[in-house]
């Protein structure tokens, strides 16, 4: 009798019941869910790097979150953090703002020919031109060089300078704020300078103040007068809004401007001795 093949002696050593299933599930069983063998062979450089970055009992995706978490808790820099609490001022300036742009592009309605009153607006340029600079410097020079009396020239000569005062401080408030004129304004104005670019403050309102507080405090005027006067200086500010010209904060500004204005040339008011003196250096005497 031969003695057993090896295939026989395999098949004795197989458990009964089904060694072949067990081979098949083993075999079916995912790569993930299958123990790991140990290997006599050393692992690869690249098995010991993922070995070290995992560390004992701590996986990829876990080293991860935590070098994240210790990330995130680090403190940021001021600059980088956003500021959720603004302060209350500067909420009120910028609904200010909004409300000024607002309001003045609803009363632009002289703006263009276009405009709800584009028929208007020849009317209102002559009332810009009332009160520009030019015409009223000229005709102060005029009226100061036929004046006969001193009295009068002693007011003239404080007006005129209280004009070039104001030239002077409108041009400089300009070039450092530099606030652009409104979009719908058109650019078409009477005499215009390299400041008049600017919008903030009116040099037309800051004129109409201080002309208008001038002749009702230095010149005797009926009450009719007196009235024209005050609604020649309203109208005046009115204009600048209605032509486009400056928002409503300009013409607002620019009449407190000119109201602070009078109250310099009061205190550096010049009496009829220096009158007499500024006449003969300038040789109109």
């Amino acid at each position: 009798m031969p003695a057993h093949s090896p295939k026989s002696r395999n098949r004795e050593r197989e458990p009964k019941g089904g060694g072949g299933r067990l081979d098949f599930l083993v075999q079916s069983r995912p790569p993930a869910l299958l123990p790991r063998a140990a290997s006599a062979e050393p692992p690869s450089p690249r098995h010991r790097a993922v070995q070290q970055l995992e560390g004992p009992g701590l996986g990829l995706g876990a080293a991860l979150r935590r070098d994240s978490a210790s990330a995130s808790s680090c403190p940021q820099p001021d600059e980088d953090c956003m500021k959720l609490n603004p302060s209350l001022l500067g909420i009120a300036l910028r609904s200010l703002l909004a409300i000024d742009l607002w309001l003045s592009k609803r009363l632009g309605v002289c703006a263009t020919e276009d405009s709800a009153w584009g028929s208007a607006r020849p009317i209102m340029k002559l009332i810009e031109v009332s009160g520009h600079g030019i015409p009223w410097i000229g005709g102060t020079l005029y009226c100061l060089c036929k004046s006969d009396s001193t009295a009068g020239q002693e007011v003239l000569l404080n007006l005129l300078l209280a004009l070039i005062l104001d030239l002077v401080l409108v041009g400089i408030v300009k070039s450092l704020v530099r606030r652009r004129r409104p979009t719908h304004n058109k650019m078409d104005m009477f005499a215009t300078f390299s400041v008049d670019r600017y919008s903030f403050p009116s040099g037309h309102a800051t004129r109409a103040a201080l002309g208008g507080r001038f002749f009702l405090n230095h010149l005797v005027l009926a009450v009719p007068l007196r009235i024209l006067v005050v609604l020649w200086v309203c109208i005046v500010g009115l204009s600048r809004v209605m032509l486009g010209r400056h928002n409503v904060t300009d013409v607002v500004c620019g009449f407190i401007m000119g109201y602070l204005q009078y109250s310099l040339v009061e205190y550096m008011w010049l009496s009829s001795t220096n009158l007499q003196i500024f006449l003969r250096l300038w040789g109109l005497k």
